[in-house]
């Protein structure tokens, strides 16, 4: 089925950055990124094939899908970093790889014994700005390790560490909820 602006048969196939019309890259154009959403969403919008048959309803629902997904790929720098590693060819595999350099290991038992001892949430908050601002480096480290080095492995440590920190976040708020009981 031809979509408006003949645009929607090739949307399943593209990669996410083909889809949207940004450079296959870590640092994007949020705004782009927004726009070009809001302009798939209208092309794939399910009520656009109300009246056609229930094909091309549910393939419009799939194109919806598609675009969603991709969206919050790209819209996040973490899933974007993975993504990114991923058509690279270099998988991250958190779940079976766990190898971490040791100076990472070091900060990551540090980071969770100051979450032991904290008593109170300033200590928590704390915390929390010390991870957010390692988070901060490490994402300028990925995106260097992307987009001006090529240096895929150091692409997939770095995405592994972020991947860390923002479950240590979690776990952080976790904490911070449970003191406001």
């Amino acid at each position: 089925m031809a979509g408006p602006a003949g645009e929607l048969p090739n949307l399943l196939a593209a990669n996410d950055f083909e889809l949207f019309q940004v450079p296959q890259q870590f640092a994007v154009d949020a705004d782009a990124v927004a726009q070009r959403w809001k302009q798939l969403q209208q092309l794939a919008h399910p009520d656009r094939f109300a009246a056609q048959a229930s094909a091309a309803q549910r393939l419009a629902m799939q194109w919806s899908v598609r675009i969603n997904e991709a969206h919050q790929r790209l819209k996040d720098p973490l899933r974007r970093a993975a993504y990114l590693c991923e058509l690279a060819g270099h998988p991250i595999q958190a779940e079976s790889n766990t190898h971490m350099a040791s100076d990472f290991l070091m900060q990551q038992m540090q980071w969770r014994e100051q979450l032991e001892e904290a008593q109170t949430p300033a200590e928590l908050d704390a915390l929390k700005l010390d991870v957010r601002t390692a988070r901060q480096q490490a994402l300028a480290t990925c995106e260097n390790a992307i987009d001006l080095q090529a240096d895929w492995p150091q692409a997939v440590e770095w995405v592994r560490r972020l991947m860390f920190m923002q479950r240590f976040e979690q776990d952080i708020d976790r904490r911070l909820d449970q003191m406001d009981l």
